[in-house]
């Protein structure tokens, strides 16, 4: 290949020009992955070079030389795990002569290695972030100043040792006593995010209806208060300080005081303990403390830093383990906190409250029974005894002395509850009510079998109701506690578990796996609630948990997100997080945005009562009767399903499916057959 001066100085201006791979002065540099990215003419003049040797196919990097025309092929075979590779072998190719020229750096004890890694592959490249987040540690610490002097692992290695840093994969590890440079700046103020709504810890305060109209609020740590003037704008007295932002607001003592992701940006220990106590000191009532949960690899590429790592914008974070968080908790409050989702965590005051707390978060929704028999008595008060009748439906007992507001104008009229129950039997079957103290039973059953896991509350530490409920469910709070022990012994037996849901009206089976909506959970045999609980009880559930996996050849739960899956026959899945309940370790995972996992069958996942249940039903059996659920592996992901419903000429619009118009006739008319084939088989079967 000859080349012209003119032809040569066009291909030395494309690469000078090239908005992908690194430039140098002499140099084009890029990832044999970021090729097809380069301009026409680049890939043109390249694949001549690349036809002079086979070898060159495994080559990791090409560098296009701008000062005569050869190109490079060089050898980095640990490019994705090694954060600076080391080059081990290269091959030139000269345009002019096709000349090959090949060097071998494996033997070197002093090999040139890479920098700045992520500047040769492009942004959707799966370590991207990785990279890109190491060379931003190191440019902060000046770990690349005088880039000429750290071309080579020796010259690199001393760079390293002056910083008293050391590299564990794409992890940066400080040693403190031996800096020679001025530590980097913590900046905590840039942790305070500008938020559109209520933060998560807030949030999930008010969905456990801890508020009341009398309610005061604290923001300990508020940053811009963007929680406080939201809690402000619902009625309530909030208030809120920051020592950034609201250093001069007073501290105020509160019902309910917020320490919302203030402890994972501390690096100081003894100041962040601090915090904690004095959030835990202005604390009337409750306590809401929430901070980041270390799930699947955080800390990538990211500079290790006391307990800690520092982040991109120069904040510090700490990333704890639920169980982690929960014991600094404990330990720095001397109390038991609740975990109610992942990161946060609830403190009472009183501990009374907080067990009514834990036990009312295991109640499950009941309906009052429907009248099915005209009596005219009970027409006649029906008005009166309602009270009654949903105070049964809550508590699955009749009410007692004091626990009624109008319980002097009923026992006026009836005497006793009891006798009033009669009269409620008299228009309602009791088989209904007695299902619902049933239902409370296995309620408080699973309550007590998950408190097993800790310190078991004694009797007294309940409020009156409760040990009430105890008391006409059980005969006593001990019978109940051995209720629930013996329940707890068979929660181990996953064959017996597999059996349960099996035997579930409720849920979709696969081979290893039982899968069923969040809002159906409650509806399950207990012993399959129980087994979720002993995830739940201590990690907290995944953000907007959509749907639950129960593994069933593991002790392992799993929980799924699905944004869409209220408003899509087929919703894809988002993220995941799964919960070994053995050693409660945490692994957390993201679907692939391009191509993620998709349901089938998504009917089976909810109850009856489900928006548009009867529509999900009959579209599964349109799909069965088209032949698209048949290779159930091949539609798993959304690709293979849309390839699916492209290759039987089938959409779905409106929970239905329907032909489409754009197939060719012909295919149309072979798919139409063979539906009409399928339809009578299944009639003559």
């Amino acid at each position: 290949m000859t080349l012209t001066t003119d032809q040569f100085q066009t291909i030395v201006n494309r690469c000078q020009n090239s908005p992908v791979g690194k430039q140098l002065p002499n140099a084009l540099y890029i990832h044999k992955t970021a090729l097809s990215a380069l301009d026409p003419l680049l890939q043109e003049y390249e694949q001549k070079a690349r036809q002079s040797n086979p070898q060159i196919e495994n080559a990791t990097l090409v560098k296009f030389n701008t000062e005569q025309p050869t190109i490079s092929y060089l050898f980095y075979p640990d490019f994705d795990t090694d954060p600076h590779p080391a080059l081990d072998a290269s091959i030139q190719v000269n345009l002019h002569s096709l000349e090959v020229r090949y060097r071998d750096y494996s033997t070197s004890d002093n090999p040139p290695i890479l920098h700045r890694k992520e500047t040769f592959v492009l942004p959707d490249y799966p370590q991207y972030e990785t990279f890109a987040h190491l060379t931003h540690i190191e440019d902060a610490l000046g770990l690349l100043n005088n880039s000429r002097f750290i071309g080579t692992r020796r010259e690199w290695q001393q760079r390293l040792d002056f910083h008293g840093v050391q590299l564990h994969g794409h992890n940066l590890h400080q040693n403190q006593e031996q800096i020679k440079t001025p530590p980097i700046r913590i900046e905590r103020h840039k942790a305070a995010m500008v938020r559109k709504a209520l933060s998560r810890p807030v949030r999930a305060a008010l969905e456990a209806e801890l508020f009341t109209p009398e309610t005061t609020f604290f923001d300990y740590g508020c940053g811009y208060g963007g929680d406080m003037e939201r809690i402000a704008a619902k009625g309530y007295a909030s208030n809120g300080w920051d020592p950034y932002y609201l250093p001069n607001t007073p501290l105020l003592e509160a019902d309910i005081v917020n320490l919302g992701y203030i402890i994972n940006v501390i690096e100081d220990l003894a100041e962040r303990r601090e915090a904690l106590v004095k959030a835990w000191e202005l604390t009337k009532r409750v306590l809401v403390v929430a901070a980041q949960v270390l799930i699947h690899d955080n800390q990538a590429g990211q500079l290790a830093y006391g307990d800690g790592v520092i982040t991109r914008r120069n904040t510090f974070q700490k990333y704890y383990e639920q169980e982690e968080l929960k014991g600094y908790i404990d330990q720095v409050l001397e109390v038991d906190a609740i975990p109610v989702a992942l990161g946060i965590y609830f403190i009472f005051r009183d501990t009374e409250v907080a067990e009514t707390f834990r036990a009312s978060r295991f109640q499950s929704r009941a309906t009052t029974p429907r009248v099915c028999r005209k009596v005219r008595q009970f027409e006649d008060y029906e008005e009166m005894l309602q009270p009654v009748m949903d105070f049964i439906t809550k508590r699955g007992r009749l009410p007692v002395k004091g626990e009624l507001p109008q319980e002097a104008e009923i026992l006026e009229e009836f005497h006793t509850y009891r006798q009033a129950y009669k009269l409620i039997l008299e228009a309602t079957d009791e088989e209904d009510w007695e299902a619902i103290a049933d239902q409370r039973r296995e309620d408080l059953k699973l309550y007590l079998a998950l408190t097993r896991f800790g310190e078991r509350p004694r009797a007294r530490n309940f409020s009156k109701p409760v040990k009430q409920d105890f008391k006409a469910l059980f005969g006593s709070y001990k019978k109940a506690c051995l209720f629930a022990d013996m329940m707890l012994m068979t929660v181990g037996d996953l064959e017996y578990i597999a059996d349960l849901c099996d035997e579930s009206p409720v849920g979709q089976r696969r081979n290893n796996s039982f899968w069923v909506h969040i809002n159906a959970l409650e509806t399950l045999d207990p012993l399959i609630r129980l087994y979720e609980g002993c995830a739940s009880r201590t990690i907290g559930r995944l953000d907007e948990v959509t749907v639950i996996k129960f593994h069933l050849n593991k002790p392992c739960i799993s929980y799924l997100y699905y944004p869409n899956f209220d408003n899509e026959p087929h919703p894809a899945f988002h993220t995941g997080m799964r919960i070994d309940l053995r050693d409660l370790d945490v692994y957390y995972w993201e679907a692939n945005p391009h191509n993620p996992p998709v349901l089938h069958e998504k009917e089976k996942l909810v109850t009856p009562d489900y928006p548009n249940y009867d529509q999900l039903v009959r579209l599964t059996k349109q799909e069965r009767d088209w032949g698209l659920l048949d290779d159930m592996s091949s539609i798993r992901k959304r690709r293979g399903w849309l390839r699916c419903l492209e290759e039987h000429c089938a959409m779905i619009k409106y929970n239905r499916l329907c032909w489409r118009k754009d197939c060719d006739p012909y295919k149309l008319k072979l798919v139409q057959a063979e539906v009409r084939k399928r339809k009578a088989r299944k009639i003559e079967d």
